[in-house]
């Protein structure tokens, strides 16, 4: 995420001054009343004969907002010193006191919004509303003020649901269908920016499935509706008056709105809320692979088809041992075009697709492997606590021999039981060493870099630095233009791709 990028925390109340500006008349002038009955020169009779008046939100909004509310939370701060200043918000204390205070924990208040979704007083927000609240409270448009019991929160969408009770039912709003969404479409935000309630803004959608690199489930909604601090948590919603999406972020150099907001979409809201309602957490689906992107260079290494240099798909760089895939028959270097039907472009596709899946029922994964398509069935497994320390369990076998690929800029060692526990690698781990890599040189350009435990060429294992060198010298023999080395670094498997040089070439 850049500095740029801001989530749209809970606004913490400040004092908001606002400038009135009034004009000076410097003139006398002579005013001459329009003549209402020369319909020529009544203009704005002519307007209303000639155009048609824009559509007025008026009436949707009286609407909708009884449903959505204004979130205020108390966080306890450490004490007032840490706040700078010795007072709130950094400001000095007018009066310094002749000696030493103790020091009080504060509760500082903040102010984000949400929204009704049923009658019993279910209500959404944001994770990062509520996060390390204190207490919570929902303040509705009558002015009334409940404490709010907070459900349950998925940190990896952003979203949470509270609680409210009262001896009459909630106004509520429905969760529309997001998969409609089009860009261009009208859509309205209301919310509650630095505190101030009931706020209405308007725009269109301006982008589908953007990922801002906030996490792997990232898929928003991009509208260029004004979104600030505080509206955390409001609806976004379309000209029925449906929810489309949740309000959790904007792009900005300023600190303010500039036109870019994110949104969650309402298919991802339904799914969250419903479980968090149920079990007050989530289960996510884990098949056990480490997956990522297609580079051009990895493309042309792999052999594998491109628009534009372009190709699609989640290339697998790992698979757990006896993990889900692995026992489906999934190998590093196969790459994942599709799951139940659905296209995969990327490994953030996957993630969604799998999300999406209830633990013990089966995916049906479509992949290339060698250029052959093929399908498995991959029974998703309940993701564990610490999903990374599980591709740090493997078999693994003692390799023998240094080697040399001049040509590539690239020494191979064998790896040691000294080099496993240098580079935090389990045991058992098999591979080659990069033990040396030729400034300038392809394997240098490609970014391989000494440490690197080379576990693989494309589909075929490695166990040491022979196995490596044969392999090159296969994908050689078979005029490749590049190869796929999978790389171990750190505890990270990836694909590198190292362009061969062409034949004749100095070397």
């Amino acid at each position: 995420m850049t500095s740029f990028l801001a989530r749209r925390r809970p606004h913490r109340i400040a004092t908001l001054s606002a400038v009135l500006l009034a004009g000076t008349s410097l003139a006398i002038a002579t005013l001459r009343p329009a003549i209402a009955d020369d319909q020529s020169l009544n203009a704005t009779a002519k307007v209303q004969q000639d155009y048609k008046p824009l559509p007025s939100f008026a009436p949707l909004v009286k609407d909708v907002s009884p449903a959505v509310v204004s979130v205020t939370v108390h966080l306890k701060v450490q004490n007032a010193d840490s706040m700078g200043g010795g007072a709130p918000h950094g400001m000095p204390m007018p009066f310094p006191f002749p000696f030493p205070q103790p020091q009080q924990p504060q509760a500082v208040e903040a102010k984000g919004s949400g929204f009704f979704i049923s009658s019993s007083g279910y209500l959404i927000t944001n994770n990062h509303v509520v996060k390390n609240a204190k207490s919570v409270f929902v303040t509705l448009l009558d002015g009334q003020r409940l404490v709010a019991h907070v459900v349950g929160t998925d940190p990896g969408t952003d979203l949470a649901v509270l609680k409210v009770s009262r001896s009459k039912p909630f106004p509520y709003l429905e969760l529309g269908d997001s998969a409609k969404v089009t860009p261009g479409q009208w859509v309205i935000a209301i919310g509650n920016p630095f505190g101030l309630a009931e706020t209405v803004t308007t725009g269109v959608v301006s982008a589908l499935g953007r990922d801002i690199g906030d996490g792997e489930y990232d898929s928003f909604i991009q509208v260029d509706a004004p979104i600030n601090e505080g509206n955390s948590g409001g609806p976004l919603l379309n000209q029925q008056g449906q929810v489309i999406g949740v309000n959790t972020a904007i792009l900005t150099p300023t600190g303010g709105s500039v036109g870019i907001g994110f949104s969650i979409p309402s298919d991802m809201v339904k799914r969250i809320s419903t479980e968090l309602i149920k079990q007050g957490h989530i289960t996510r689906g884990f098949i056990g692979v480490q997956v990522q992107l297609i580079s051009p260079e990895m493309a042309t290494a792999m052999g594998l088809k491109s628009e534009n240099g372009k190709a699609d798909g989640a290339l697998v760089a790992e698979t757990v041992p006896n993990g889900p895939a692995a026992k489906a028959g999934l190998k590093p270097g196969d790459v994942i075009t599709q799951v139940d039907g659905k296209p995969v472009t990327n490994p953030r596709d996957l993630a969604l697709a799998i999300s999406e899946i209830k633990p013990g029922d089966p995916a049906h994964v479509q992949y290339l492997r060698d250029g052959k398509a093929d399908t498995t069935a991959v029974t998703v497994e309940k993701m564990p606590a610490n999903a990374q320390a599980a591709f740090n369990e493997g078999p693994g076998s003692k390799g023998h021999g240094a080697a040399n690929k001049p040509e590539l800029g690239l020494t191979l060692a064998p790896l040691t039981e000294s080099d496993r526990q240098q580079l935090d690698l389990p045991m058992s781990s098999k591979g080659a060493v990069v033990a040396g890599v030729l400034p300038n040189s392809p394997a240098d350009e490609a970014g391989l870099r000494s440490g690197d435990v080379v576990v693989g060429v494309g589909s075929t294992p490695v166990e040491n630095p022979g196995d490596a060198i044969n392999a090159i010298h296969k994908a050689e023999a078979q005029k490749a233009k590049a190869i796929a080395l999978r790389v171990m670094r750190g505890s990270q498997a990836i694909f590198v791709a190292v362009p061969l040089p062409k034949p004749g070439a100095k070397k």
